[in-house]
């Protein structure tokens, strides 16, 4: 990948989670299934920005989760607007293209004061969103409060806590950086949260 991705160190995926080149996701899932594993979901927490777009990958499966990686698509001021976009929309296909989630989690888009701000991460989540549908990924959105309340058990949690709890989660040594990384692997944790009953068959 370009430097405009940051990549943490891979995990060891859980047993199971394994995506042979050749093997879509769903047949990867029923081979699991056909040798006495318990299925392994596999997800895709977004942060999006269009400076900073987040990205985390997470795997859960009887009842633990394991962070496979993390990172940050980053894009430069002085960009064209439109090439900004497309770096966003092509750094994110090929993060999919890689790690091949069956799902995402995303936060919702929230008032702010910061009109500009604002727009500027309708248009990182548009891109996302239609990067998502292309690839046939189910996306979960949630409110701020919802994503406070899944990962530290309360929805009044500040940043900071929040960054602890997905360390204590993920069983990370440190909080995983940048910021954008870390509320991207809490959307994950989030949407396994609030959509346990969910299957992707």
């Amino acid at each position: 990948m370009s430097d405009n991705i940051y990549m943490s160190e891979k995990f060891s995926s859980l047993p199971g989670s394994e995506k042979a080149d050749n093997i879509s996701s769903h047949n990867a899932a029923e081979g699991a299934r056909s040798h006495g594993m318990n299925r392994v979901r596999r997800v895709l927490g977004i942060d999006p920005g269009l400076a900073n777009t987040g990205f985390g990958v997470v795997d859960f499966c009887d009842g633990r989760y394991r962070m496979v990686s993390y990172g940050c698509i980053t894009t430069k001021a002085d960009q064209p607007h439109g090439e900004r976009l497309l770096t966003i929309y092509s750094r994110l296909c090929a993060v999919i293209d890689e790690f091949q989630p069956d799902e995402a989690g995303m936060e919702t888009l929230y008032f702010a004061r910061n009109v500009t701000s604002a727009l500027s991460v309708a248009e990182a989540r548009g891109v996302v969103t239609l990067c998502l549908a292309q690839h046939n990924i189910k996306l979960g959105e949630y409110q701020p409060n919802q994503i406070k309340q899944a990962v530290t058990g309360t929805a009044a949690a500040d940043k900071e806590l929040v960054e602890r709890y997905v360390k204590i989660l993920l069983g990370l040594k440190t909080e995983p950086k940048p910021d954008h990384a870390a509320d991207a692997l809490a959307g994950a944790i989030t949407h396994l949260h609030y959509s346990a009953g969910m299957t992707n068959l």
